[in-house]
């Protein structure tokens, strides 16, 4: 049983760009400069932030994290974009989600220029993908199809499955996944909380590829699972458990133990698709840099 180690994957992909961010200073020009913005002292929000802007500095990269406390207003949050976006040393602005809900989510990622959205979720981005053209893939999405390839999994006529159909990561792997690309042309099909749980068993048991999206520890079981299929597990989620040193356990979406004893190849929670959503948003980050984009 192989595991997609998102520790080797993406230190492969850091490597890289690692390679040419040198490259570029020793032109004489500067690094890619990525800007993040957090709202309030979430846990969770503070430690992707950080782990986004530890990963900038390993590959050469400039970052700017620029904080609000929670009563921010929404047009505080969008003067701030604002600037960002007419800022030339600003290639790529990522606003770290869930933010209040006094503030609307979609008005603030509309708000991100196009040709700076490295998080790939602007609708401009998100039609350009579903259309095969040239542009910014969601980072988690991007994250796993840097995983398929590092590793060097087959999706050609494979049967994939995708569990969970938000905008953020199921319903754009499972256009990537169909799409005429390196890491495509499968056949996919999508489930989500209103599949029949039967049906559901049935679809994801003809799975070769799985990948499950949905927020629920361990929500995938062995029964649920193909011999010899591959797992994407994108779930993370802190479970309570009073017996550990901080009081909770990472949990992902599929049982690993189970997973294992059936599955040809398994991502582990963590350590798998979390740290491939910074590869890609860092891959994402140097494309603006490059202007290999369609707004230039």
């Amino acid at each position: 049983m192989l595991v997609l180690d998102g520790k080797i994957a993406s230190a492969a992909v850091k490597a890289s760009l690692l390679q040419q961010t040198q490259a570029l200073k020793a032109a004489g020009k500067r690094a890619p400069h990525l800007a993040a913005i957090l709202v309030g002292n979430n846990g969770a929000s503070e430690t992707y932030v950080a782990s986004k802007v530890k990963n900038c500095e390993e590959t050469g990269f400039g970052s700017s994290l620029i904080r609000f406390t929670d009563d921010v207003s929404e047009a505080e949050l969008l003067a701030e974009i604002a600037e960002l976006n007419a800022d030339s040393n600003v290639d790529g602005i990522l606003v770290q989600l869930p933010l209040p809900k006094h503030i609307d989510d979609e008005k603030i990622i509309e708000a991100i220029h196009p040709d700076k959205d490295v998080d790939g979720f602007h609708p401009t981005n998100i039609g350009r993908m579903v259309q095969g053209l040239d542009t910014f893939i969601p980072a988690t999405p991007y994250g796993v199809l840097l995983m398929l390839e590092h590793f060097n999994i087959e999706t050609k006529g494979k049967h994939a499955v995708v569990v969970g159909r938000s905008n953020i990561v199921g319903r754009p792997m499972s256009i990537l996944l169909s799409s005429e690309r390196p890491q495509g042309n499968a056949s996919v099909s999508l489930c989500h909380r209103h599949t029949p749980k039967e049906e559901l068993i049935k679809i994801t048991q003809q799975a070769d590829i799985l990948v499950v999206a949905v927020g629920i520890p361990e929500f995938i079981t062995a029964d649920m699972i193909k011999p010899g299929a591959v797992i994407i597990d994108v779930g993370i989620t802190r479970v309570e458990d009073a017996t550990a040193k901080k009081g909770f356990r990472i949990k992902g979406d599929v049982n690993y133990e189970q997973a294992i004893t059936k599955a040809a190849a398994v991502t582990p929670v963590p350590g798998g698709v979390g740290l491939m959503t910074i590869a890609g948003l860092l891959k994402n980050t140097m494309k603006a840099y490059e202007g290999k984009f369609y707004h230039n």
